[in-house]
């Protein structure tokens, strides 16, 4: 009998996840697989035990949820190969640990991983070592596997890339052609990846959810996908879907508070990222090719303080915050002094003055600003004012739903700096920190 060509994958949040053809190939190849070895929460399992789940799992449960979005608005063949290309490909540039060294990696390389996606693709980075291509053989780039079933690489990568950076996506203006005013542009195709409603935090939001146990996940992604239309060129909810997106809102909300931002988890990426600091330059060159384990290799043969690190953090014996501020509790020139911080390099220095005035080394204090984890790692969180179609006209959720805006209001972290060291050094650190971020 001939083997079919597709495959039907169980997933644990999704159920049944049918594979085919094009995207059966790309999920088969080794930039693909590599995601097997990088964890979608970074440290999170230090806190939440469960959340071993992976990018390999989330790219695929992304590709099914664009799927079905595909056809519920009804996409033709050439915008659906598109849509599902982007889903299935768009975290290939995540580094080992996902979102936890963005930063790092982003002062190194001036790239997030959504640019080093697009280099992937693109076939302008190497995929593998040259021990892997021998008993590999060699891959052709997937921009040329793409463009052989004729779907342009620029477009699925414009749809990971242009989406990520866009702050407002809504079209403003109209195009005019032959005399008839109409919205021209196919917004809506970059929504479905990313924006207030797109696949991949549908995704993210139930698998972490699933697989920390937390009960804040939970999302009506049928009646969302029953309500989802397109209206002017933009991705819109009917009004009959309302409620549904409030829970998504919710569910974002509550999630970066109690999960993506868990004090404790923090310090165990922040312990990383020093790791990673601390360590040879060398231990970051083509980091798009690693997998967690490999790093946490190369990390603990560098020696000295960065093998420490790793040390630690295999047995769990994480730093303690020394000092946590409130948003709430800030004055004006702390809030200032705090913005100047969001910059790499600065924070970098305070660590370095803190340790000093401690009596310290550099790599046993941490200084923790959130706000610019958002800059880098999640910019769609601000996204709450989702297009709802009232008969022929769209207004944003806000207008209708306190709750949404009340979301709006809340910080999804309630503290602005937290300041971490090994426990015998807290009263110290804390005098130091007061001393340089306040004096």
């Amino acid at each position: 009998m001939p083997v079919p060509g597709f495959k039907v994958i169980h997933d644990s949040v999704h159920g049944s996840v049918k594979v085919d053809g094009l995207f059966l190939d790309l999920l088969e190849r080794p930039e693909m697989q590599r995601l097997h070895g990088v964890h979608q929460l970074g440290l999170a399992h230090l806190v939440f035990p469960g959340a071993n789940h992976t990018r390999l799992e989330h790219s695929l449960g992304t590709y099914h949820l664009a799927r079905t979005m595909s056809g519920a608005l009804e996409l033709d063949d050439q915008d659906r190969s598109t849509v599902l290309a982007a889903a299935l490909l768009h975290d290939l540039g995540h580094s080992p640990y996902s979102h936890t060294l963005e930063e790092v990696i982003h002062n190194r390389t001036g790239k997030d991983h959504t640019g080093i996606t697009r280099d992937i693709i693109m076939g302008s980075l190497p995929i593998m070592s040259e021990a892997s291509a021998e008993v590999l053989g060699r891959f052709n780039p997937i921009a040329e596997v793409l463009e052989g079933e004729g779907i342009s690489p620029q477009d699925v990568t414009g749809l990971i890339s242009a989406s990520h950076l866009a702050k407002d996506s809504r079209q403003r203006t109209l195009d005019v052609d032959a005399g008839q005013a109409h919205f021209g542009q196919k917004n809506y195709l970059k929504q479905i990846i990313s924006g207030p409603l797109d696949v991949d935090q549908m995704d993210y939001l139930q698998r972490d959810a699933y697989y920390t146990g937390v009960a804040h996940g939970t999302i009506d992604i049928d009646r969302l996908m029953q309500t989802v239309a397109v209206f002017h060129g933009d991705l819109v909810i009917s009004k009959g879907g309302m409620v549904a997106v409030e829970g998504l809102m919710v569910a974002r909300s509550l999630m970066y508070t109690s999960v993506y931002f868990h004090k404790t988890a923090r310090i165990a990426e922040m312990m990383l990222c020093k790791a990673v600091e601390m360590a040879p330059p060398s231990v970051l060159d083509d980091i798009h090719m690693a997998t967690d384990c490999e790093l946490d290799s190369k990390l603990t043969e560098a020696g000295g303080d960065a093998a420490r690190l790793m040390t630690l953090l295999r047995f769990r014996k994480l730093y303690k915050k020394a000092v946590m501020l409130p948003v709430s509790g800030l004055d004006e020139h702390q809030i200032e002094h705090l913005i100047e911080l969001s910059d790499y390099n600065r924070r970098k220095a305070a660590e370095r003055e803190i340790a000093d005035r401690a009596g310290l080394k550099e790599s046993e204090v941490l200084v923790d600003i959130p706000d610019r984890a958002l800059l880098l790692g999640e910019p769609r969180i601000g996204k709450t004012d989702v297009a709802i179609l009232d008969g022929d006209r769209v207004r944003p959720l806000s207008r209708y739903s306190p709750l949404a805006k009340a979301i709006q209001s809340r910080g999804v972290h309630d503290w602005a700096v937290m300041v971490s060291t090994p426990a015998k050094n807290r009263e110290e650190v804390e005098k130091a920190t007061l001393k340089t971020l306040f004096a």
